[in-house]
């Protein structure tokens, strides 16, 4: 298995210096002016191509292994393999499409998730039949049709989350990369090798795209990347749930808690303002940490400031991941204190935003 992580690694690392080097020039027609912009110069958008590519081939591998004679027990199969390429790439090339041409909209980029959402639950037959609260558990299991419905809106919504949160090097591909470790460690622990296969495969790929992209910023992720993780990581956190009984379906949802409250804040937010969620603006958690935190960063070139601020973003959004992860390893099993940790997450959350935007940001945070 640790073969598959080092080889998902170098293709993807390998794949994403070619990119940064031939195919960077559509990166001149994004916008200064973008509200979510926090980079000078023209940085290529496609490094989901890298991850994919990465991902692609350790799948395909884990598949050939005990074939060519390598001694890995995968468990992986052609099926599962071709079936999470094909509901994999209806989001990923939509998302690669927009980061390349800026022509997508919204509304098109929600049909191919919601398009890769409908293959995931067609082809590996996903549903949620338990959200761990008792009345909820009872309707679901006398109708089944609503825990596809529940399946088929997380692996839709969970892509575009994983996007809000991709603003800073280092950041959504850090917490993507928590997250597929975590799932790794809980399918280990549980004997599925196959679902542990499918995320570390995610997580070596991932890894290579970091090695550019934190801390020198050479290529981002893009919409492309961001809907891979979504969708990857949404099928695994389903199957994770729907196959092991002894797994709480709070396990995934405190992993996940970040990319998916930023999301149903941000909605609130901007509802509240009168504002489209659909618009782009400058104050998700994230970016207000950039602006009111990180400071003390002294340089003569100003890109050369932006970098280094830019840079000192990430680390405080990681530690606030943390705080869901390891937890969420630790009590993998217990609804109740996986429920107990997720409010307080939000309770966490929600007050860390309105310090932030009220001035009240004690010293040593700063």
């Amino acid at each position: 298995m640790v073969f598959l992580l080092v080889v998902s690694f170098f293709l993807s690392a390998a794949t994403c210096i070619l990119l940064i080097r031939r195919l960077n020039a559509h990166a001149r027609h994004y916008q200064e002016d973008k509200p979510q912009r926090f980079h000078a110069g023209n940085t290529p958008r496609i490094g989901g191509v890298g991850i994919l590519v990465g991902v692609a081939t350790g799948w395909i591998l884990a598949v050939l292994a005990p074939i060519v004679g390598l001694n890995a027990n995968t468990q992986m199969t052609w099926a599962l393999s071709l079936s999470l390429l094909v509901l994999a790439l209806p989001a990923v090339l939509g998302g690669v499409y927009e980061d390349v041409s800026q022509r997508l909209s919204v509304r098109y980029r929600l049909v191919l998730t919601a398009i890769s959402a409908a293959l995931a639950c067609g082809l590996l037959g996903l549903s949620i039949t338990r959200l761990g609260l008792p009345g909820v558990d009872g309707l679901l299991l006398t109708a089944p049709w609503l825990g596809v419905g529940v399946a088929f809106f997380a692996i839709c919504g969970l892509p575009h989350a994983f996007n809000l949160i991709d603003g800073y090097n280092g950041l959504a591909g850090t917490v993507a990369l928590f997250i597929c470790l975590a799932i790794a460690y809980v399918a280990l622990q549980l004997g599925d090798r196959q679902l542990a296969v499918i995320v570390i495969c995610l997580a070596g790929a991932t890894a290579g795209f970091l090695v550019w992209n934190y801390p020198r910023g050479l290529i981002f992720a893009g919409d492309g990347g961001a809907y891979l993780w979504g969708v990857v990581v949404a099928v695994a956190s389903i199957l994770i749930v729907q196959r092991h009984e002894t797994v709480s379906p709070w396990f995934p949802m405190l992993l996940l808690i970040y990319p998916v409250w930023e999301t149903v804040f941000s909605i609130y937010r901007k509802l509240a303002r009168g504002s489209s969620p659909g618009v782009a603006d400058a104050l998700h958690f994230h970016q207000l940490i950039y602006r009111r935190i990180v400071r003390g960063v002294f340089h003569d070139d100003a890109s050369r400031r932006m970098l280094m601020r830019n840079n000192r973003t990430s680390p405080y959004l990681w530690s606030f991941t943390l705080m869901t992860v390891v937890p969420a390893m630790l009590f993998w099993g217990n609804t109740y204190v996986l429920m107990g940790f997720s409010a307080m997450f939000v309770l966490i959350y929600v007050a860390a935003y309105i310090a932030i935007i009220r001035f009240k940001v004690p010293r040593w945070l700063r």
